[in-house]
């Protein structure tokens, strides 16, 4: 009995611990590129462009692709269906602001279901362009449990750190 009691306190702490972590998250980085943004921008407004630096685009070379809404910019919709490692989803541009901003919404429905938005941003300094990628939303009671075997910010970071290179080798060898 004693031994139950002692389990079920352990149970009730856990749970409590994992509900206790941050109810969102923020993952963010950001490049320097010689570039202006209006080389860039194009790139990250325009799904059709994804292909050529988006580190996902690699990870399923049979990825069914789907694209609708506006041709780019704000309306455009671009879904997948992958394999395991890519999952299924939908991406939206919800606002751009041309050569400074890009606001989307990204749904998860495979292998787990979320709802993000991802940011992008572009400030011109001194001749070179930061470009900042960032993926923020609701943490609920899985992804906080989740949260303490995987580590978010080295999963997706460094997708987005990959990315983040692969606009700036195209935009500096233009």
């Amino acid at each position: 009995m004693i031994l139950a009691a002692i389990v079920i306190l352990l149970l009730i702490a856990f749970i409590l611990f994992v509900a206790a972590r941050p109810d969102d998250f923020r993952v963010e980085r950001a490049l320097s590129m010689r570039a202006s943004p209006e080389q860039i921008f194009p790139l990250i407004n325009d799904f059709h462009e994804w292909e050529a630096w988006s580190p996902w685009e690699k990870a399923d070379p049979a990825v069914q692709r789907t694209y609708s809404g506006a041709e780019l910019g704000k309306g455009a919709i671009y879904a997948w269906k992958g394999n395991k490692e890519l999952g299924e989803g939908k991406m939206e541009i919800l606002d751009t602001q041309p050569f400074n901003y890009l606001r989307l919404q990204i749904n998860f429905y495979k292998p787990f279901a979320a709802q993000n938005t991802i940011e992008f941003r572009l400030e011109n300094k001194d001749g070179s362009t930061v470009v900042s990628h960032a993926m923020f939303g609701p943490s609920n009671f899985m992804s906080k449990l989740m949260g303490l075997f995987f580590n978010m910010d080295k999963m997706v970071g460094g997708k987005f750190d990959e990315g983040l290179l692969s606009i700036k080798n195209i935009v500096e060898k233009t």
